[in-house]
């Protein structure tokens, strides 16, 4: 029987996008052989993409000491770059930081020209954007553009371009940045670039897309992230993110059941290796599901959640606040939270949500002036999305003050904006305010329809906040419970007939199984049932599930 020999097994695998495969017959070859530097390199890269991030490093420490000790020290600074910029995508900065820093002490040791100069600069540049001074972002990557040109460097081409893009987007010059962000996508989709780079480019085009609000751009790009995320053998980062974007894509087009199964896989993804600081995002995304669903409960749970990854919790905390009736800790939320927001990007995420919290506390004018600041950050984009938004705020805070002619003028162009994205639950919040414009002017048939078309979204979606709004402005109490059920009982019976567990409920709806158990037990009692059978029986026969 021929040997099988692990290193040539390993670099095929690596060559085929197979990294598990590469992982294990280069991890085998080093065992029986310590790799060289290059083999090393290749191992490094494996083991990142399929999740072993303290192997990576390890692996990426020695490839760097591999080049050093063979006098290589442009490779070693490559490794060095490498390893802080991985580093600093895990959330890890002083490691980051740490290795960056002895890149550039090690490079100024060395008088050639070489690509690495490219490289070391794009620390520089992203400090630049993130303080605000886009324009020395701007010309730093374009120098880095041509340090790539230069040596024909693809990888570092893409990061040239990327950084442009996103340089411009941050100046609000947003067709010029996406004009930027579509080439280097070329390069990525047709396979110019390593799978490393690729998936940070498509990672950071998707988030400056969704960033400036340009949904369509977003939808393609994710779409695109996910078919290449598909292609790359156990791909463990990049998912997580990919996943997101997909649920926050699913959630805008009205398809909240799988967005909810969208953000859980995302969740479990990121879990393993724990410490992901894209949880952040995806937990708070589940959040957003959560409230505008009504399960409140849950929804905090996973603002608090995402709040302990860093990420920020508003403006959905404070909606949530809204929603429970906490209208003054909603307020002083939401103040605050805009007095810090910075950036037109920033501030325009926060600011709808000011209006309506200001709305529902009687502050008129502050609400216009908010939707003053909309309307002149919305001209900066060729936005649908913002429109919509602009619209929405602007017939609020006209049908607030009184001019019900002028709000109905308002929500039929923010309508306009919805229906083109094809988002049913914007577009029934607008049909909502649209109905309480006609009543305004006594134009009582056009407020019915209106009032039963959002309600009948609002009833397919589950949204049963904005259901219960559309009931007090029908002046129709909800329907009482079948069986007397409150609507906590009917809540567990509904997951009762899922064939879920009490531990299960009591995960779910956050509450402890003994409450399971009673609110089980007075269940039984009243609708006069014995088993969990007969009860998944009484639900399907009554349509609650």
């Amino acid at each position: 029987m021929p040997t099988v020999d692990p290193l040539t097994h390993g670099r095929k695998a690596y060559g085929q996008l197979a990294w598990r495969d590469a992982y294990e017959h280069l991890s085998a070859a080093d065992a029986r052989d310590p790799l060289g530097a290059e083999d090393l390199g290749r191992l490094a890269r494996a083991a990142y993409l399929i999740g072993r991030f303290e192997k990576a490093g390890d692996t990426w420490e020695r490839t760097h000491r591999a080049f050093l000790d063979r006098g290589e020290t442009p490779a070693a600074v490559r490794c060095a770059f490498w390893l802080g910029l991985t580093f600093f995508l895990r959330g890890e900065h002083a490691r980051g930081g740490g290795w960056i820093r002895r890149a550039q002490h090690l490079l100024q040791k060395t008088s050639a020209e070489c690509v690495e100069q490219g490289y070391l600069r794009i620390p520089a540049a992203l400090q630049a954007l993130g303080g605000g001074d886009t324009e020395t972002a701007r010309r730093t990557f374009i120098e880095i553009t041509e340090i790539a040109d230069r040596f024909d460097d693809a990888d570092l081409i893409a990061f040239g371009k990327l950084g442009q893009g996103q340089s411009l987007v941050a100046a609000g010059q947003a067709a010029q940045g996406v004009a930027a962000l579509d080439e280097v996508m070329v390069a990525i989709t047709t396979g110019e670039v390593s799978a490393l780079t690729a998936g940070i480019v498509y990672c950071a085009v998707v988030l400056a897309c969704r960033d400036i609000f340009d949904v369509h751009r977003m939808q393609e790009w994710t779409a695109a992230l996910s078919r290449w995320c598909v292609t790359q053998q156990d791909l463990k980062p990049y998912r997580g993110q990919c996943l997101v974007h997909r649920s926050e894509i699913m959630q805008l087009r009205g398809e909240w059941a799988d967005a909810m199964n969208e953000v859980r896989q995302a969740c479990e993804h990121l879990s393993d290796p724990p410490g992901d600081p894209v949880t952040g995002m995806a937990l708070y995304q589940q959040a957003e599901l959560h409230r505008l669903r009504g399960e409140f409960a849950r929804a905090e749970s996973c603002y608090r959640e995402a709040g302990g990854f860093g990420h920020p919790v508003q403006p959905g905390l404070a909606l949530l606040r809204l929603a429970q009736g906490r209208l003054d800790d909603a307020s002083a939320a939401i103040r605050r939270t805009v007095a810090e927001a910075e950036g037109a990007v920033e501030r325009s995420r926060v600011l709808s949500a000011y209006v309506e919290i200001k709305l529902a506390a009687g502050h008129v004018d502050d609400a216009r002036a908010a939707v003053d600041e909309l309307d002149e950050i919305a001209a900066r984009f060729d936005s649908p999305y913002l429109r919509g938004v602009v619209g929405y705020a602007r017939g609020s805070v006209l049908l607030a003050g009184g001019d019900a002619e002028a709000a109905s003028v308002a929500l039929r162009r923010a309508w306009v904006a919805w229906h083109e994205l094809e988002a049913p639950y914007e577009t029934a919040r607008v049909r909502l305010r649209m109905a309480q414009a006609c009543r305004r002017l006594s134009d009582h048939d056009t407020a019915e329809m209106e009032l039963d078309a959002a309600r009948l979204v609002f009833e397919q979606l589950g949204a049963t906040p904005a259901l219960e709004q559309a009931r007090e402005l029908a002046g129709r109490p909800a329907p009482p419970a079948a069986g007397g059920l409150t609507a906590r009982e009917v809540e567990v019976l509904r997951l009762v007939a899922t064939g879920a567990t009490n531990r299960q409920i009591a995960d779910e709806l956050v509450i402890s199984e003994k409450t399971v158990a009673r609110h089980l037990s007075n269940m039984f009692t009243k609708l006069g049932l014995s088993s969990r059978a007969a009860a998944t029986a009484y639900a399907y026969q009554h349509d609650l599930v």
